[in-house]
């Protein structure tokens, strides 16, 4: 918890609450050295249109104010196919202060406050000053100008006033009342005949709408921490679905990603006990990871990846403790980190030859690694193929990605067949010639997946549209016989995680506003404790899993720092658990154990916050996977059930137009009234889900809803019969 002067703080953020500054108006420095930038967008507006996005972006502006932004506007028009607003950059530490720093006139103002600024945080954001949260385009808003009043709106806000949000516009502060949310946020919805990419693309140019991913849009974004949640429950039930092992030890994980969300990938290979590879084309993003220790190794050499997989380099200490020493010697030298030609340079003259001589096989001694390979996935899909047919040896056991292939031409991936500063370029000079690249990359891809999974591997599709890309760029992934939601490879909610949303478990998560680490443990115990005490007074087998999953997940959480930004957490819990934890930490800050408000969230990938066909809703089958009730009636449940705010989104995971979710932040202040909000609107944000779930045909998502039909005899919902004999159908349809 780094110490910082509170007096100063409070100074720099009374500044960003007086509204945009103007006078005088902030030196333009320009796109800022030294930190990652979203790739350029190429919307290939008309004269008039550029016109058009120059008048929109001047709105925020006096006239003579206009006349000294305007050219600097064209020219990040023309260069970056944005305005982003660069000089209304601020000039301040931008992280999640303590609550009671921010200068508002409610606890809930300053708590969203305190978590957009944590998703604009440099050491969270994936494109700080681009705006971009996570998954390449994820927006927190759409130019600075709205940071600016945003912030300043909410330092005015009252508890009988709510402010309305636009795709990152701040509409308003419009009079409301005390029970209201605080604050409504809807990105990107578009009329659905017009929610296309290229449609897209213009309209977010214009800077008229906005793609707010998930928790990106929604300010619930909590570092990666929640996908690490989610992948390691992901990964562990992969073992016991596909490879039948409890123990993860010794087997294989091959992936791709590691820059905002996929950063996560490699501390949960190592936290399932498993080898984890994972390739990443932009050296910054690997170093980041590295860092921070969520990444144990690097590499550029596939020799060397393979080699650990069949070579345990730790099994001997005291070599690998010169290999240390040296590492070390060459990070003195370079305060950020050790570069990869420095790592290589010891790998080729230090450890290499000792590979010939130490041939231990790590996966028989079940080390857990996390190796970050700095190259195209594609290279170490096929050199893993290239082994398989010299050596006749499977290298890999489980198999994913998490490249942002919900956007696939505008840098959400790169074409194997270019470099990562080449294919950069071709994107902003040649869009065309680089999205055919980006399909002939994605037929390769899948070949050499087909190759290995023919042998038994097992792949699956996290929710990024990569196979749906990939069946749209030609590749082999057709499943025959099957609807259109199928490949011939599962996303990871048909397979692995579908059971565990008709149960109601989900990724709860809440935020300690105090910033002080010694709050979040306090809740962490206080989790832990009310899932031990649910387990006692019995549950289901199935959700007796879940829950001694969870409680392992906290301790392991703890273990591995897994904090990132703000002084977060996160577990998937059901209905009944999510309730009692909110109670329980409600409590907690009325008796002072928790010295400032907890912030209550989820992500919007849960049991019914989104609707999506080809990931969250990918398995329900009865023709309703593509409509989305059960998202809309989810955002507006939970704004008038006591949510502080929400949010409703196009886009997220899959893309847009792919999608509608939503999700909501929730302040727990210690108060009746918080736990009475608590209560009511955490039951409808699950139940909601499972009875949709349950209503498509899901057996788990049936004996869920009843039960929770018994517990509260105020729910009383529709349940469905079930064709007993499809004899009846088949001669139905023939008469």
């Amino acid at each position: 918890f780094p110490p910082y002067n509170s007096s100063a703080a409070m100074t720099s953020l009374k500044e960003i609450c007086r509204g945009l500054p103007l006078y005088p108006l902030p030196e333009n420095r320009g796109r800022r050295k030294g930190i990652p930038h979203a790739p350029v967008r190429t919307p290939n507006l008309t004269a008039q249109e550029k016109k058009l996005a120059l008048r929109n972006a001047l709105r925020y502006f006096p006239p003579e104010i206009q006349k000294k932004l305007v050219l600097e506007f064209a020219e990040e028009l023309r260069l970056y196919g944005h305005i982003y607003m660069y000089r209304f950059f601020p000039d301040i530490e931008m992280r999640a202060y303590p609550i009671g720093d921010y200068p508002c006139k409610t606890k809930s103002a300053a708590a969203i406050m305190l978590m957009i600024m944590n998703n604009l945080d440099p050491s969270v954001a994936q494109f700080p000053q681009e705006l971009v949260t996570y998954g390449g385009n994820g927006q927190v808003f759409s130019n600075w100008a709205q940071f600016w009043l945003v912030m300043h709106y909410l330092s005015e806000m009252t508890e009988e006033q709510t402010l309305v949000m636009y795709s990152g516009h701040p509409l308003g502060l419009f009079p409301s009342h005390q029970y209201a949310p605080r604050l409504i946020i809807t990105n990107g919805m578009v009329i659905p005949n017009y929610s296309t990419r290229d449609e897209y693309e213009k309209m977010f140019a214009l800077g008229v709408t906005m793609y707010g991913q998930m928790t990106a849009g929604s300010y619930c974004y909590i570092g990666p921490q929640g996908i690490v949640h989610g992948t390691v429950l992901t990964v562990l039930n992969a073992g016991r679905r596909y490879l039948k092992a409890e123990d993860l030890s010794g087997k294989v994980f091959v992936t791709s990603g590691l820059g905002g969300m996929s950063g996560a990938q490699a501390k949960a290979a190592v936290i399932a006990g498993c080898v984890g590879i994972i390739a990443e084309v932009d050296e910054a993003a690997l170093l980041k990871r590295h860092k921070q220790g969520w990444l144990m190794e690097i590499s550029n050499n596939l020799d060397h990846c393979i080699a650990r997989l069949r070579y345990d380099l730790l099994q001997n200490s005291v070599l690998y403790l010169c290999f240390l020493i040296l590492t070390l010697h060459l990070s003195a030298l370079c305060p950020f980190c050790v570069h990869i030609e420095a790592m290589e340079l010891l790998e080729v003259h230090f450890l290499q030859p000792i590979l010939l001589i130490y041939s231990r096989d790590a996966r028989k001694n079940k080390i857990a690694l996390s190796l970050g390979y700095h190259g195209n996935v594609v290279d170490l899909w096929e050199r893993l193929v290239y082994e398989l047919d010299t050596t006749g040896e499977l290298l890999v056991d489980l198999g994913s990605d998490q490249t942002s292939c919900h956007n696939p031409f505008s840098g959400g991936y790169y074409p194997v067949q270019l470099g990562f500063e080449e294919a950069k370029q071709l994107l902003s000079t040649n869009p065309g010639k680089f999205r055919t690249l980006v399909q002939e990359s994605l037929k390769r891809h899948v070949a050499a997946i087909n190759r290995l999974a023919d042998k038994g591997m097992f792949f699956w599709d996290y929710g990024n549209a990569f196979l749906l890309e990939a069946q749209r760029a030609g590749a082999d992934v057709e499943k025959k016989g099957a609807n259109k939601t199928e490949f011939r490879y599962p996303s990871y909610v048909q397979h692995i995680m579908g059971d565990i949303f008709s149960l109601g478990f989900g990724p709860f998560r809440w935020v300690c506003t105090s910033g002080d680490p010694q709050d979040l443990a306090t809740t962490d115990s206080i989790a832990m404790s009310v899932l031990e005490n649910s387990i006692r007074q019995g549950v289901s087998t199935s959700v007796k899993q879940q829950y001694h999953d969870n409680i392992r997940w906290i301790r392991e959480a703890g273990r591995h720092s897994l904090v990132v930004g703000s002084q977060a957490r996160i577990l998937y819990s059901d209905q009944r658990g999510r309730v009692s934890i909110a109670v329980a930490i409600n409590r907690a800050i009325a008796e002072g154990r928790i010295k400032a408000p907890v912030v209550l969230s989820r992500d919007h990938h849960d049991v019914s916050g989104t609707d999506s066909p080809y990931r969250e809703t990918s398995n329900i089958y009865d023709g309703s996977a593509f409509c989305a009730d059960m998202a809309v009636q989810n955002f507006v449940g939970d704004a008038f059930r006591g949510a502080t705010w929400v949010a409703l989104h196009n886009g997220g995971g899959v893309g847009w137009g792919e999608v509608i979710n939503g999700g909501f932040g929730l302040v727990l202040d210690g108060s009746k009234e918080a736990e009475e909000r608590a209560k009511m609107m955490l039951s409808w944000d699950v139940s909601n889900g499972v009875t949709r779930r349950c209503w498509s045909g899901n057996d788990y998502a049936y004996e869920t809803i009843c039960q929770a039909m018994k517990e509260n005899i105020s729910l009383k919902v529709t349940l469905p019969h079930k064709v007993v004999d499809e004899n009846i159908l088949e001669q139905a349809v023939k008469h």
